[in-house]
C-alpha cells in the first residue's frame, strides 16, 4: 500500500485513518454478518443500531439539548438553502442574511423565491475576506431568523464567535460543525454537509429544534417537510446508509480525542502554525483579515499568479495535494479539517520555507 499523502483539499476531504480502515473492513462483512455495510437492509436491526449511536454521540459531543432533533438527510447542504425558507418563510414573510460569500449568495437566492429577504451585511466588495461583527449590522425587528454561514471555506473567513441576536440563528456550518464548542440554544437550525468535517459525501446533518417542525405549508411536498424526516426518524425513505456510518466512526474517533473541547484546542495549534508562517514573510499574503481568519480554511497568495501555479505543482510533487485555491479567487488554500494532521501543517510550513528561498 502506497505512502498516504497530506490531503489538503477543501471536501471531501481527509478523514482518521483509523476510520478509513475500519470501513474498509466492514463495507465487505459488517458485525461478522456475512455481508457488508452497504448490503445491509436501513430497517433491519443492525443498521438501525448504526443510526441510533451516530445521533446519541452527536448529541453528547455538541450538547443537543432534548427538544431538537437530528436528521440525516440527502440532497448537500445546498439542499437546505430552499429547505430552510420552504419550511420556516412563508409569503409576505421576512428572513435576515448575512453575505460572506459564494454560499451565503447562494442561500440568499434560494430565499428570495420564498419570502422576503434582508441582506444585512455583505463583504462582496473587499472579495469576501472578512465577517461582520455584530456591531456592523442590524436585523429587521420583522424577520422570523438570521442566516449566516459560521465558516466560508472558498475565502478562509471564519465567525470567531456566534453573531448574537433576539431572532433566532439558523448556521451553515458545513466546514466547521464539530471543531469548537458553542452554544446551540439561540440555533432554530443548524446543519452541514458532512464531506468537509464530519464524513463522507452524502448525507447532511440537520439539527432542528422540535417547535419548527409544525411550520411548513400543508402545500410543501412530502420530502421537502422537515416534519417528515423527523416523524420517521430520517427513515421515511432509504437512508445515504454508509455515509451516515462513516460519520458515526468520526465521531467515535473524536470522543477518543476528547470530544470538542480537545478538539478546538488542536486546531488552534494547527492553524497557528501556518498562520504564524505566512505572516513572517511578505512573499506569502493571507487573504482573509486579522479576527476573521478561519481555523479550518487558510488562504493566502504568493507574488504573482506564475509562482503560485509552481508553488502548488512542486508541493504536489511532494505528497502535499490539494492546495489550489477556489477558481473564484485563485491564489492557495490549504484546509486543514479535523482529521487533518498537524505533521501534515509542519510538512507544508516546511516547504513554504524552502521554495520562498529558491523564488525570492
Amino acid at each position: 500500500m502506497p505512502e498516504r499523502i497530506y490531503n489538503f483539499s477543501a471536501g471531501p476531504s481527509t478523514l482518521p485513518e483509523e476510520v478509513l480502515i475500519q470501513a474498509a473492513k466492514d463495507i465487505v462483512n459488517f458485525n461478522n454478518k456475512g455481508m457488508g455495510l452497504i448490503e445491509m437492509s436501513h430497517r433491519s436491526k443492525d443498521f438501525i443500531a448504526v443510526v441510533d449511536e451516530c445521533e446519541a454521540n452527536l448529541r453528547e459531543l455538541m450538547k443537543i439539548p432534548a427538544n431538537y432533533k437530528v436528521l440525516f438527510l440527502q440532497g448537500g447542504a445546498s439542499m437546505q438553502f430552499a429547505m430552510i425558507p420552504m419550511n420556516l418563510l412563508a409569503e409576505g414573510k421576512t428572513a435576515t442574511y448575512l453575505n460572506t460569500g459564494v454560499w451565503a449568495k447562494k442561500a440568499i437566492k434560494e430565499a428570495k423565491l420564498f419570502g422576503k429577504v434582508q441582506v444585512a451585511y455583505s463583504s462582496e466588495e473587499s472579495t469576501f475576506n472578512h465577517v461582520p461583527k455584530d456591531s456592523d449590522y442590524t436585523v429587521d425587528p420583522a424577520s422570523e431568523y438570521l442566516y449566516f454561514v459560521t465558516n466560508n471555506t472558498i475565502y478562509g473567513t471564519q465567525f470567531p464567535t456566534m453573531p448574537k441576536s433576539e431572532k433566532m440563528l439558523i448556521a451553515d456550518m458545513s466546514s466547521d460543525i464539530l471543531s469548537r464548542e458553542f452554544d446551540i440554544t439561540p440555533f432554530g437550525i443548524v446543519y452541514a454537509g458532512a464531506q468537509k468535517n464530519m464524513g463522507p459525501a452524502g448525507v447532511t446533518v440537520v439539527i432542528i429544534r422540535e417547535d419548527l417542525l409544525d411550520r411548513a405549508p400543508e402545500t410543501l411536498p412530502t420530502m421537502l417537510k422537515y416534519k417528515t424526516h423527523a416523524d420517521n426518524g430520517s427513515m421515511f425513505n432509504t437512508p445515504p446508509c454508509f455515509s451516515i456510518y462513516v460519520v458515526g466512526l468520526v465521531l467515535k474517533w473524536l470522543k477518543k480525542l476528547g470530544g470538542v473541547a480537545a478538539m478546538e484546542k488542536i486546531n488552534q495549534e494547527k492553524a497557528a502554525i501556518l498562520y504564524n508562517a505566512i505572516d513572517a514573510t511578505d512573499f506569502y499574503r493571507g487573504h482573509a483579515k486579522a479576527g476573521s481568519r478561519s481555523n479550518m480554511n487558510i488562504t493566502f497568495n504568493l507574488p504573482t499568479p506564475e509562482l503560485e501555479a509552481q508553488f502548488i505543482k512542486e508541493a504536489t510533487a511532494k505528497g502535499l495535494d490539494g492546495l489550489k485555491g477556489h477558481r473564484s479567487v485563485g491564489g492557495c488554500r490549504a484546509s486543514i479539517y479535523n482529521a487533518f494532521p498537524k505533521a501534515g501543517v509542519e510538512a507544508l510550513v516546511g516547504f513554504m520555507k524552502e521554495f520562498e528561498k529558491k523564488n525570492i
